[in-house]
Order: C-alpha cells, then sequence, then structure tokens
C-alpha cells in the first residue's frame, strides 16, 4: 500500500478548505522526509486549498503553515509563500493587521530567520507590539552572534524602555564576547539611569569574570564619572558595589578615596548592606576602614548579620567589630550575636565592657535570653544580676523571671528586649 499516496488522495478530499490546505502541507513535508517526489503535489495541493479559502484571515494562517513546512524543503518557495502572505495582512484592519503581522513574525523567529522578521517587524505600526518584536528579532541575532545586525535592530528601537532593554542585552553580549570597547561605547549612550545602572551591575560580573587588568575597570568608571553628578553617582554605586560582592575591595577602596567623605561612606555602607552573604568581602572591607568610617559600616554589617539566621563562619567578624569598636551601641550587637551562637564566655565579656545602664541592660538581657533558650535558667539569671544599677537590674530580672514562667507553661522565650527596654526608658523619664 502506498501509504503517502493514500494520505494524500484522502487530505485532498477534506471539505474544509482550510483544513485541507494545512493538511497537505503537513503530508508533502513528510513525503518530502521520505524521499517521496509526489511532495511538489502535495504542495500544490495545499496551495490550490488556500485559492478556495472564503475568510481572509484564516487565508493568512495558512499561508504561514505552508511558508513553515516549506522552509527546510525550498527556502526560496517558503519566502513566497511568506512574501503572499504579508501582501494579503497588508490590506485588513487594524488592530487584526497587527496582530497578525505579529503571527509572521513570531513564527519567522522560531524558524530561526531574524533577517524575514526583522524586515515585516517594523512595518507593524502599534509601537508596544512593535517594540516587543524587536526585541526578539535581537534577541535572536544576539544568540547567533551576528553584532552588526544586533546593532541595526537596537538602532530602529527609539522608545523607552525598550531601547535601554535592546542597548543592555546588547551591553551583555559585548561583555560575554570580553569586547569591553563596544560595551562602554553603548553604556555611554544609555540615557536611564535605572538600565545604567542594571547595565552596571552586569559589567562588574563580566569583568571579574574576564580577569581584566585593573585599567579595563577604571575606563568603566570613568564612563560613570563622566556623567552628570547624581546620575554618574548612582550609576558608580551600582558598579562599586558590583566589583566588592565579585571582592575587588582594592580597587573600591581605591577609587572612594576620590569621592566626597559624605559620599564615600554612603557607598561603604550600601556596600557593606549587599556583601552581608560573602563573609570575604565583609573582612575585606572592615579590614580596610578606620575611624567614623569603620563604626558606621560596622554598624550596618552587625544589623544585616542579626537579621539572618546566627552563623559561626561570621565569628572572625564578629570578634573583630567587638575589640575594635568604641560604640556601646556596637558591642551590644556583638554580645547579642555572639549569645546567639552559644559563645557566652565572649559575649559576657563583650557585655562588661559596655558602659550605660540602658545599653548595659541589653547587652546582659541578650546574654540571659539565649542562656534562658539553651536551657540554663541559672545562668540566665547570674546574667541578669550583672545589671548593677537598681533600676536596670530589676528591670532585667524582672523580664527575665517572666520569661522563665512563659517557658515553664510551655511558651517560646521572647528574645526582643528592647521595645520594653525603651518603653521603660521613656516612663522612667517623664517620671
Amino acid at each position: 500500500m502506498d501509504v503517502y499516496g493514500e494520505a494524500l488522495r484522502m487530505a485532498s478530499g477534506i471539505r474544509d478548505d482550510y483544513i485541507r490546505a494545512i493538511t497537505c502541507a503537513r503530508v508533502g513535508y513528510y513525503m518530502y522526509r521520505a524521499k517521496n517526489p509526489d511532495y511538489k503535489t502535495a504542495f500544490k495541493y495545499a496551495l490550490n486549498a488556500v485559492a478556495s479559502i472564503e475568510n481572509p484571515a484564516l487565508t493568512v494562517k495558512a499561508l504561514i503553515e505552508i511558508g513553515t513546512h516549506l522552509k527546510g524543503i525550498d527556502p526560496k518557495a517558503s519566502q513566497k509563500v511568506f512574501q503572499q502572505a504579508y501582501e494579503s495582512i497588508t490590506e485588513f484592519p487594524e488592530p487584526l493587521r497587527d496582530d497578525l503581522l505579529g503571527e509572521l513574525v513570531t513564527r519567522l523567529l522560531e524558524l530561526n530567520l531574524p533577517n524575514d522578521a526583522l524586515f515585516y517587524a517594523v512595518d507593524i505600526r502599534d509601537s508596544v507590539k512593535r517594540n516587543d518584536l524587536l526585541l526578539k528579532v535581537l534577541r535572536i541575532y544576539l544568540r547567533n552572534g551576528n553584532m552588526r545586525r544586533a546593532w541595526l535592530v537596537v538602532e530602529r528601537i527609539d522608545e523607552e524602555p525598550w531601547r535601554s532593554i535592546a542597548q543592555l542585552e546588547t551591553i551583555k553580549e559585548h561583555l560575554k564576547r570580553e569586547e569591553f570597547g563596544s560595551a562602554i561605547r553603548i553604556l555611554s549612550e544609555l540615557k536611564s539611569e535605572y538600565w545604567l545602572e542594571e547595565a552596571m551591575k552586569e559589567v562588574a560580573v563580566h569583568l571579574k569574570n574576564a580577569s581584566v587588568p585593573v585599567d579595563t575597570y577604571e575606563k568603566f568608571v570613568e564612563v560613570a564619572l563622566g556623567m552628570s553628578s547624581e546620575g554618574g553617582f548612582e550609576v558608580l554605586r551600582s558598579l562599586l558595589i558590583g566589583l566588592a560582592r565579585q571582592g575587588e575591595i582594592d580597587f573600591v577602596m581605591g577609587i572612594l578615596e576620590r569621592l566626597q567623605p559624605g559620599e564615600r561612606l554612603s557607598l561603604l555602607e550600601d556596600i557593606a548592606k549587599t556583601s552581608i552573604d560573602s563573609k570575604e568581602a565583609l573582612s575585606a572591607l572592615l579590614g580596610r576602614l578606620e575611624g567614623e568610617e569603620f563604626e558606621r559600616v560596622a554598624g550596618v554589617v552587625m544589623d544585616g548579620l542579626l537579621s539572618k539566621r546566627a552563623d559561626s563562619r561570621y565569628l572572625s567578624i564578629i570578634r573583630e567589630v567587638g575589640e575594635r569598636t568604641r560604640e556601646d551601641a556596637i558591642r551590644v550587637k556583638v554580645t547579642t550575636y555572639l549569645s546567639k551562637l552559644g559563645e557566652f564566655d565572649e559575649a559576657l565579656k563583650f557585655a562588661r565592657s559596655v558602659r550605660g545602664n540602658y545599653l548595659r541592660s541589653l547587652a546582659f538581657g541578650s546574654v540571659a535570653v539565649y542562656r534562658l533558650k539553651s536551657g540554663d535558667i541559672d545562668g540566665a539569671i547570674d546574667a541578669a544580676r550583672e545589671v548593677k544599677d537598681p533600676r536596670w537590674g530589676s528591670w532585667l530580672l524582672s523580664e527575665i523571671l517572666t520569661r522563665i514562667l512563659e517557658q515553664q507553661a510551655g511558651g517560646e522565650v521572647r528574645e526582643n528586649l528592647e521595645e520594653g527596654a525603651e518603653r521603660q526608658r521613656v516612663l522612667w523619664e517623664k517620671h
């Protein structure tokens, strides 16, 4: 039995013209794959069926299907069919015209025909649909490594945010290829501060991975510094934060020396916040700071670490902050973190160095709370009694005794003493 001939005979007898057209095209495709010479007859039947379709939109859809099946068989014939579909589409009113053009462009992209897709995409009138599809065309060119054509697409996009997105995607590809000069050229053309910041984050990652020399970093820094003061600072912030996260602390600190003290301190705090998951970056950063800068950044680091689950990997950083800081408020945070880790002897050492009665009660309170959580009731009471001030000592002992009873009643030990201490301080100040 001639399976293909029988399939074609049955397909050509389908009453619905649209279904007959696309079915004959499918049969023709499989006949070609089986090296059956009658595949041409199948496509002829398909095109004849298209001529009988009364619904113009279905005519276009059928042509797109036929062109798709012809693509791997006869590219020139496929291109003619797609052109025929396009010519029919141009006669449609909006929004159907743009919808069908979008379908044609999407199919051409699926077939990896970005040149044809670009030709038709630029004729879409709705700017949102057009720019969305142009971005898809751009991504195909970038994926194929055709940077010249990619840049032609970028030039076709003149509305935001699509243009900035297109520039960013092109920058990413240049960075992957280590074409840093091209990346810098496009960077300097970005108008949106938001997309500039996003681009600089990508730059930081790729520069590190490429192991480029320091003077390459400098070129990107100059792009940021050459911009308007406010915009340039935000872009520089993104780049330096990214480089710090990649471990380039020495380079970052060198750039920070060029900035005003206020800008420098702000950036140092941001770098600390975004590096909180990197023990190495935090350690390197703190090791290069002195005086007020160290105190401010140490406070940010401790806040960030206390907001997360305690981790003994950070123990060396906690000890360094505790030994170097002159701020009682930071010593309280060090004490709290050490208590969370169960390092009670060290926690007590730092708690005893806290001077003010209010903060001292919080420091010993942290030790007491975490001793209690570990099941050491006597240790918790002893820690509470370390506060010698009559009022604050009494207050802390009251809090700890209450928590002991709550624990005995089956409740969890509440950790936060600060809110209650603040309310008590306000009460005493008023009375």
